[in-house]
């Protein structure tokens, strides 16, 4: 796992205004804490952090340089703005090499299951214990050829090695259930409208035409009106 340096700066000011103006000048306000110390407020740089969330995931490990010391951080809670998805605030957590934290890390899904089987992603996520320095940034889980009724727990995910599963070994992580078949299809959507109150008319479900005479009642209509003109 790669960390990233970023050099930051002592924040002085506080308060809505004051994070507004951190922002418009390209920075991102910042708390860091852990071990013991006192929170340190600061700012990193927006575009530099942006590039190691992107690059480094969400538990990305970074150096951050404050007046010319260094301190690795991992990124704890990242606030962003629903609209414009500008980074808003970031917790830091202080982490020291060799130690040991709990995460939760991302469950990429890659291959295709067996045809005519559907994969249902229970758990985006699953929580692990392992060395600060060395978290993963997602865990991949190969579902190729994967059938119904053949599902993947939490226990039976890749873990690297000295990590430590936190969430429930049993629980399910994707499952796997067979396409429906036309027949079903129709049977869901008939009952969709049933609970809807829509009631289908028993010719239109046969096929016919409502309303269209048939060829044998337009000959009768013909044959009466000959005999009356007689």
């Amino acid at each position: 796992m790669a960390d990233f340096r970023l050099v930051a700066e002592p924040r002085t000011e506080f308060g809505k205004g004051s994070a507004r103006r951190t922002r418009r000048a390209g920075r991102v306000p910042a708390v860091m804490y852990g071990h013991g110390q006192d929170v340190v407020h600061l700012s990193l740089p927006a575009r530099e952090f942006a590039a190691a969330l992107r690059n480094g995931g969400t538990n990305v490990l970074l150096t951050v340089v404050l007046d010319g010391a260094e301190q690795l951080a991992l990124t704890k809670a990242v606030q962003r703005d629903p609209l414009t998805r500008v980074h808003e605030h970031v917790d830091l957590l202080v982490v020291r090499r060799g130690e040991k934290t709990t995460v939760d890390v991302p469950v990429v899904i890659v291959g295709e299951p067996a045809p005519d089987t559907i994969s249902n992603h229970q758990l985006n996520t699953v929580s692990l214990e392992a060395d600060a320095t060395n978290l993963p940034d997602t865990i991949e889980v190969d579902i190729t050829g994967r059938t119904a009724g053949n599902g993947i727990t939490a226990g039976d995910l890749p873990l690297p090695a000295g990590a430590i599963l936190i969430t429930d070994p049993e629980a399910l992580v994707i499952g796997f259930l067979g396409a429906p078949t036309a027949a079903q299809l129709e049977e869901e959507l008939a009952e969709a409208e049933a609970e809807a109150g829509i009631e289908r008319d028993e010719s239109e479900a046969d096929g016919d035409v409502v309303g269209e005479p048939s060829d044998q009642g337009s000959g009768e209509s013909i044959e009466a009106a000959d005999a009356d003109e007689s």
